[in-house]
């Protein structure tokens, strides 16, 4: 299933609709203590401070300094493997 990323309003955070269900509502933050593998792969990313996901999307949220060009090939490989 293919991944979809979305600009949101805020630069900041960018939506990934994954077309199945995700669980939640749930946040996990850098720097917390966070056993969810899922979690702790996208958090792993470069610039990612924090992700939240509920319905069929991930939302992830990064550093104002760090660019999305980086971030959202990283997030949609993370995805891909954990939902395709």
């Amino acid at each position: 299933m293919p991944i979809i990323p979305q600009a949101t309003p805020n630069p900041n955070a960018m939506k990934f609709i994954v077309g199945a269900s995700v669980g939640g509502p749930v946040t996990y933050r850098a720097g917390q203590d966070v056993n969810h593998p899922l979690a702790v792969a996208i958090l792993a990313t470069e610039g990612v401070v924090a992700v939240f996901w509920t319905a069929d999307f991930v939302t992830v949220s990064k550093d104002a300094g760090a660019g999305w060009s980086s971030i959202q090939p990283a997030v949609t490989a993370v995805l891909e493997d954990h939902f395709g």
